[in-house]
């Protein structure tokens, strides 16, 4: 294993805790700053919103630079948007720090994914690109929770101090461990590529694949004391599972990606189905819930290194800006997902209904990726 994947991986880590974490401190930072509930809420809103709108506009503005060079600058903009968080003494600095700190996030993703798969063997791409995101799915089962239990006990601003320091480590990893890098080759090389209809249906397939598992995890919650039975102190327990399964998952969808892509993808979406539908009706007993969920996260994070992977080989020659847009779609997704989940919720259908319109959604992935795989993979430029 290349040094320069556990600095992109300790990167990663710090990135999917700032992301996530502030959810656990909301009431904390609401009553320290005088703000509602709700208006606390937005700084989840504006750091996914700058994610969407920072991926493809940052790696386009530093298509020219060595790929080394930005990722330095990537996590060096990190660091300053979580010390701007650290030290707010107000909503509105608080939220420039969030929307600062989170415009890194896409870009480091999506140039890190092609970083990350240029440091080995073609064979092993994909779980090159895993193990970078090994440092996301540890950022749910580790540093979200010790980040929160922080907050509490120190205040808010000294889980924001701590991801600053973190942030340095990686920024230092990456200076000492990343090799030199070639540049992208240009904004006009980089948006060639989305003249290609395989690049449109692969995003098409992040946005609907991993938009399915949100539509059903952002209801976790009171589907499972509403409908499951379960105390709302066992939720923890149960987002701790679901995160286990994030790690098997990601380790199983990389393996499985190297060795055959699409029919690895097809049989991960199909499943991705099936759970889903499944959750249904297992939500109404504890004991299967929590099965569920556990292959929920499993099967769920296993489509993150196809659908990446997927992403570059249909932009090889200038993959970056694709692979940053793949980033920003799987937040589209994701804001979709809970959005019509909770349409659902609201039109009457009880809180299982939001696994309906997962399994939906997850069935009109697999839909977009077999007319994917049927144009065949693109030529390479010359």
């Amino acid at each position: 294993m290349p040094p320069a994947l556990v600095a992109l991986a300790i990167g990663a880590f710090g990135i999917g805790t700032t992301e996530f974490v502030i959810v656990g401190l909301l009431p904390q930072v609401a009553s320290d700053l005088g703000v509602s509930i709700p208006s606390a809420g937005l700084l989840v809103s504006g750091y996914a919103l700058s994610v969407v709108v920072g991926a493809p506009l940052i790696t386009a503005v530093g298509s020219r630079l060595p790929r080394k060079e930005l990722l330095v600058g990537l996590m060096a903009l990190f660091v300053l948007g979580n010390l701007l968080c650290a030290v707010a003494d107000g909503y509105a600095l608080l939220m420039v720090g969030r929307v600062v700190a989170a415009l890194c996030h896409g870009a480091f993703f999506g140039v890190g994914a092609v970083v990350a798969s240029g440091l080995v063997a073609p064979d092993r791409r994909a779980r090159a690109i895993a193990l970078m995101f090994t440092g996301l799915t540890a950022a749910n089962v580790l540093g979200v929770p010790v980040g929160t239990a922080l907050g509490q006990a120190f205040g808010w601003r000294s889980t924001f101090w701590a991801v600053t320091a973190l942030g340095v480590v990686g920024l230092a990893g990456i200076i000492a461990l990343v090799p030199p890098q070639p540049a992208s080759g240009g904004l006009r090389g980089e948006l060639e590529v989305f003249r290609r209809p395989g690049v449109w249906l692969a995003l098409a397939t992040t946005a609907l694949g991993f938009g399915a598992v949100f539509a059903s995890f952002t209801y976790l919650a009171p589907m499972m004391t509403e409908v499951a039975g379960f105390s709302p102190g066992a939720v923890t327990w149960l987002l701790v599972l679901f995160g286990a399964g994030l790690c098997v998952g990601n380790v199983l969808g990389g393996r499985a990606a190297d060795r055959r892509l699409m029919p690895s993808l097809y049989a991960i979406l199909a499943l991705l189905v099936v759970v889903l539908v499944a959750f249904v009706f297992t939500a109404h007993s504890p004991l299967l819930s929590a099965v569920t969920i556990a292959l929920l996260g499993v099967v769920g994070f296993a489509t993150v290194a196809p659908l990446q992977t997927r992403v570059l080989h249909q932009a090889e020659g200038a993959p970056a800006l694709a692979s940053a847009a793949n980033i920003a779609a799987f937040n589209l997704g994701n804001a979709a997902g809970a959005w019509f989940g909770g349409i659902a919720i609201d039109a009457g259908f009880g809180y299982t209904a939001p696994n309906w319109v997962a399994a939906l959604m997850a069935l009109g992935a697999l839909g977009v990726a077999l007319a994917s795989g049927r144009l065949g993979r693109v030529p390479v430029p010359a």
